[in-house]
C-alpha cells in the first residue's frame, strides 16, 4: 500500500510564478518609466493617463506572447527529447535498462539493487522513468506555454495597473515623486510575496537542513 507524503513543497508553483515575478515586475517598472517620461515631457495629465494605459495593453500583448514562444519552445524541446526516449525505448530496450541502472548506480545505489530498481520502474512505466531520471522532465516542471502566456499578461497588467492608480489620483505637481516612491514600494512589496509564495531559502548551502527542521 502506497504511503502518502504529508510534505509541502514548492516545485510545482516554478513554471507559474517565474511567469508572475517577471511580468508583475516588468509591468510596474515599465509603466511606472512610461508615466514619469511623458510627465517629465510636460504633458497634461489625460496625456499621462492615454500613455500609461496604451503601455497596459501593450505590454500585457507582448509578454504574453514572448512567454508563450518562449515556453513553447522549450516544450518543443522537452517533447522531442521524449519521442527519441521513445523510440530507443522500442529498439535497444536492455541498453536503456543499463542506462538507467548506470543513473543509480551514481546516485549511490548499489549495482545490483540498481538493476532491481531499474528493472521495476521500466516494467511500470519506462518512458515515465526515464523522462524523470535521465531527462529531468517531470510533471511538476514540465513546459506550460498557455500557462505562463496567461500568467504573465494578468501580472504584467496588474503591476502597470499599481502606477496608474497612483497616476490617476495624484495632481500634475506631485505625480512624479509619488509615482517614484510608490512604485519602489511596490517593487519590495512584490518581492516579499515572490518570495513568500516561493519559500525563502533556509540556508546558502543546498540540501542543508534548517537549523529548526530538526
Amino acid at each position: 500500500m502506497p504511503i502518502e507524503s504529508t510534505e509541502k513543497h514548492r516545485t510545482h508553483r516554478v513554471g507559474w510564478l517565474r511567469a508572475a515575478v517577471l511580468g508583475a515586475n516588468d509591468g510596474l517598472l515599465a509603466t511606472s518609466s512610461l508615466v514619469i517620461g511623458v510627465a517629465s515631457a510636460h504633458g497634461t495629465h489625460a496625456s499621462v493617463l492615454v500613455a500609461g494605459i496604451a503601455g497596459l495593453v501593450a505590454g500585457s500583448m507582448s509578454m504574453a506572447a514572448g512567454e508563450y514562444v518562449s515556453v513553447h519552445s522549450q516544450a518543443d524541446t522537452e517533447n522531442a527529447d521524449v519521442q527519441r526516449e521513445k523510440m530507443e525505448l522500442s529498439t535497444d530496450w536492455l541498453g536503456e535498462h543499463q542506462e538507467l541502472a548506470a543513473i543509480y548506480v551514481a546516485r549511490g545505489l548499489d549495482p545490483s539493487l540498481a538493476n532491481q530498481v531499474a528493472r521495476q520502474l521500466m516494467a511500470r512505466n519506462a518512458l515515465q522513468a526515464h523522462s524523470r531520471d535521465e531527462l529531468g522532465i517531470t510533471a511538476a516542471l514540465s513546459a506550460r506555454p498557455i500557462q505562463a502566456a496567461l500568467i504573465s499578461a494578468l501580472s504584467f497588467a496588474i503591476g502597470a495597473a499599481l502606477p496608474l492608480v497612483v497616476t490617476s489620483f495624484a495632481s500634475s505637481t506631485a505625480l512624479i515623486p509619488l509615482v517614484s516612491i510608490t512604485s519602489i514600494f511596490c517593487l519590495a512589496l512584490l518581492g516579499g510575496v515572490a518570495a513568500k509564495a516561493g519559500g525563502p531559502a533556509c540556508s546558502p548551502e543546498p540540501f542543508e537542513l534548517c537549523s529548526g527542521a530538526l
